[in-house]
């Protein structure tokens, strides 16, 4: 693909939720023209970041971690924090004594089913395991360059600035995982924002069964949205709103419950709200590029140069085709743009 850039800079691949489709990541990073050297796969001129969301839900976890972390400790690439890394990492973290509860995630079956692939792939090698989660913690919140930023599902400059000044850097420590088991905490809300996204709850009695059967009274919103009038002109997910709920207009407290992101702030790109169709940009200067690859979709990267302004020309990805007969081993092997 063709690329505008200053000879003197660095490009950066910034590359959508891989939840262990190790073979497409592989096929995705060949297409970009990274090669395998000394076993870690490079660009003489490129470096990727990964969006987070690297292990759960599929057929290739552990070697997508493995795939994943070699390129960051080799610097071709950079990683955020995805809310699976830190669910796992609360799944996986005993609570302190006096909380009233063992885990800091509870063990219950949405959590247990969210997590299996994970743990499962991982059953005869819990030292590797247990090496990721240690990992886990240097893996920073969020990327803030002078040209661009990337974090998973919001970009909040109050709740990071905030941050920076509490932790002094980008990271999470174990006392700060600890505190974020309260959501109500300044750390419940970081992770939560940053790694979830905002939301609204909805209107008194009205509650949405998403397509993975889990009942919701609370719908995620954009954190970039300009001069929003009803609940449609802010939903940001993949179950829609009742009709009548989408037509209903925001009330004032709502309105400043929502996060603003300006026009003239650097491109910020984003992972975790499983979009469909043609990857494109939100708005200038915001990006999404998780397009469910692990849900049969596309695996997907924005080739970010020094450009103000995104350009859909500037995607490319791999398409994900289901498998056609049991037992097929390339579920998530087939290429396209």
């Amino acid at each position: 693909m063709a690329v505008n850039r200053h000879s003197a800079s660095r490009g950066f691949d910034i590359i959508g939720d891989i939840h262990g489709c190790a073979n497409t990541l592989i096929r995705l990073l060949e297409q970009m023209g990274y090669r395998k050297v000394n076993g870690v796969y490079q660009h003489d001129r490129r470096q990727a970041i990964f969006i987070g969301d690297i292990i759960d839900r599929g057929p290739r976890i552990r070697e997508a971690l493995h795939l994943v972390r070699d390129m960051v400790e080799h610097g071709s690439a950079r990683i955020v924090m995805g809310n699976h890394e830190y669910n796992a990492l609360g799944y996986c973290t005993r609570a302190r004594s006096g909380s009233g509860k063992k885990w800091l995630r509870e063990h219950n079956a949405r959590h247990d089913r969210l997590i299996r692939e994970t743990l499962e792939q991982f059953d005869a090698h819990p030292h590797e395991w247990n090496e990721f989660l240690e990992w886990f913690y240097t893996i920073p919140l969020f990327i803030e360059e002078e040209d661009f930023r990337v974090v998973h599902a919001c970009w909040d400059g109050e709740l990071i600035d905030k941050f920076k000044q509490l932790q002094g850097g980008a990271c999470i420590d174990e006392d700060f995982l600890h505190a974020s088991a309260a959501i109500e905490s300044f750390a419940g809300q970081v992770m939560d924002t940053l790694l979830r996204g905002t939301d609204l709850r909805l209107p008194e009695g009205t509650a949405i069964t998403g397509r993975d059967g889990y009942v919701r009274e609370f719908f995620r919103t954009k954190f970039w949205a300009d001069a929003p009038r009803t609940y449609a002109d802010v939903v940001f997910q993949p179950d829609p709103l009742p009709p009548e709920v989408a037509r209903m207009e925001l009330t004032e407290n709502e309105r400043k419950q929502l996060i603003s992101y300006p026009l003239d702030a650097p491109p910020v790109f984003v992972g975790h709200y499983w979009m469909e169709g043609e990857p494109a940009p939100l708005k200038a200067n915001v990006a999404c590029i998780d397009y469910s690859a692990v849900k049969y979709g596309r695996l997907v990267a924005y080739r970010m140069d020094d450009e103000s302004v995104l350009s859909p020309d500037k995607f490319v990805w791999v398409e994900v085709d289901r498998p056609e007969q049991p037992g097929y081993s390339g579920t998530e092997d087939s290429i396209a743009r």
